[in-house]
């Protein structure tokens, strides 16, 4: 074996490699930063539970606005008309929840659905993670969001 390959060849070999190569290959390591992984922010985390959220709310709404419309009640295009505006303002929300997400680059990987969980598997960057998500933590949750369109579509309707 030669005198120039004993210890790392591939460094003391002029034949392998030039000098200004060598440098750059190890000054490669000290430009390029290492990207950290870090946790999702606290609003982060509300959008995607909006995520899971505002779909399931969207789905009640239009779904009772459809049995309102073949009820019987003296009320019912009102009723119609009201769910259909909330129905309305949740997909808009929607919309900006999966756009806000996208800019943030979280994507939703995969969903479990057990019994009396939903299990939702995310990533953040180059962060994944799970959510568990109880059902009576969603019932809870979507009846309190249901309340303030409701509340916000009231005040709209009663200030001209």
């Amino acid at each position: 074996m030669s005198k120039k390959l004993e210890q790392n060849g591939l460094w003391e070999s002029s034949r392998m490699m030039l000098p200004q190569h060598r440098e750059a290959l190890l000054n490669r390591d000290r430009v390029v930063p290492r990207l950290t992984t870090s946790r999702p922010k606290q609003e982060d985390m509300a959008l995607i539970r909006d995520y899971i959220l505002l779909p399931i709310m969207h789905t009640l709404v239009t779904k009772k606005m459809s049995e309102m419309k073949n009820s019987s009640e003296t009320l019912k295009s009102l009723y119609a008309k009201a769910a259909q505006i909330l129905a309305v303002h949740i997909h808009k929300n929607l919309c900006k929840v999966k756009q806000e997400m996208m800019e943030k680059e979280i994507h939703i990987l995969h969903d479990e659905k057990h019994e009396d969980v939903m299990e939702l598997h995310y990533s953040y960057r180059d962060y994944e993670d799970r959510l568990i998500i109880t059902k009576e933590y969603m019932k809870a949750e979507i009846s309190k969001r249901l309340a303030q369109y409701t509340d916000s579509l009231i005040a709209k309707l009663s200030n001209p």
